[in-house]
């Protein structure tokens, strides 16, 4: 992070983060929910009314819409106090304004037609890549940033991470931002959980690296496939149903590995429509910090 000396050697960086954790965190599992299921985290403001938070699986007039990608987004050097020990579920603002977010961690199949669509609608995006993405494909990686989108952090191998160690927690977040920085991107401050799977502790040691972390609003579903009876009609109108000031709307970049199907891609230009007839702009996550 800006400010903070962290590139000390990989062992020295965990063993000084894992020591502030500990102290500003409680250690251990909230209740005996299963591995992999989501528990509960407070968003830092009311949730839009038409819709509570879902979970996820793989990988009047409204203000003037973003005019675009802005590369070189300010990034914070630390967590502000107010999206400390949340993972956050809506950007707090009352503004008509919702973030379109991508996670990247299998395949790249419908990342073409993605960029292509935000770029000729002009919309900025945020993508979570994980650092086994980054570095299986520096490509497409360069084309995300190219294109001035905001990269975060999704974890290394995408584990479930309420099964992890303080210390693995550590080792899979910092690798991954090794990872997205080789490949020429930096993805601080913003974490996503693999699974949407997290506990105040695995919040408590993310927040220590330096990481916002950020849930969703609405899981589009995109990512189930036609073979699980899914349409690119009905990406558009989960998004739709959940839409509210500071809406995030989580979508997948990948392709189903059993039926192929890019739902979340082929929905885009009609639940980027959707939305502008609703009178909604278009912001990335980075409008969770403070200007």
């Amino acid at each position: 992070m800006a400010g903070v000396a962290r590139r000390v050697g990989p062992a020295a960086a965990v063993a000084a983060v894992l020591v502030l954790t500990l102290v500003g965190c409680g250690g251990g599992r909230e209740d005996g929910r299963a591995a992999g299921t989501p528990t509960s985290a407070s968003p830092t403001s009311a949730s839009p009314t038409s819709s509570a938070p879902t979970s996820a699986s793989p990988t009047s007039s409204a203000p003037a819409p973003s005019s675009g990608p802005t590369p070189g987004s300010t990034t914070p050097s630390a967590v502000p106090d107010g999206l400390r020990g949340r993972d956050v579920e809506v950007i707090p603002t009352t503004r008509r304004v919702v973030a379109l977010t991508f996670d990247a961690g299998a395949n790249s199949a419908g990342l073409p037609s993605i960029l292509s669509t935000l770029a000729a609608e002009d919309v900025p995006a945020t993508f979570f890549l994980t650092g086994a993405w980054a570095r299986t494909n520096p490509v497409r990686a360069a084309e995300i940033r190219a294109a001035g989108h905001r990269i975060g952090n999704h974890s290394a191998t995408h584990p479930n991470f309420t099964e992890l160690s303080d210390e693995a927690i550590a080792s899979e977040v910092l690798g991954a931002e090794e990872q997205i920085r080789a490949a020429g991107s930096d993805p601080r401050s913003l974490f996503r959980f693999p699974f949407g799977d997290r506990d105040a502790r695995t919040i408590g040691v993310v927040n220590g690296l330096g990481y916002v972390a950020v849930r969703w609003t609405v899981d589009t579903l995109g990512w189930k496939g036609t073979g699980a009876g899914q349409t690119a009609q009905q990406v558009t109108d989960r998004a739709m149903a959940a839409l509210g000031p500071g809406a995030i709307v989580l979508m997948h970049i990948g392709s189903n590995p059993d039926d192929g199907s890019t739902l979340d891609a082929d929905a885009l230009p009609g639940t980027i429509e959707r939305m502008r007839a609703a009178g909604y702009g278009f912001v990335t996550l980075d409008e969770l910090f403070p200007r």
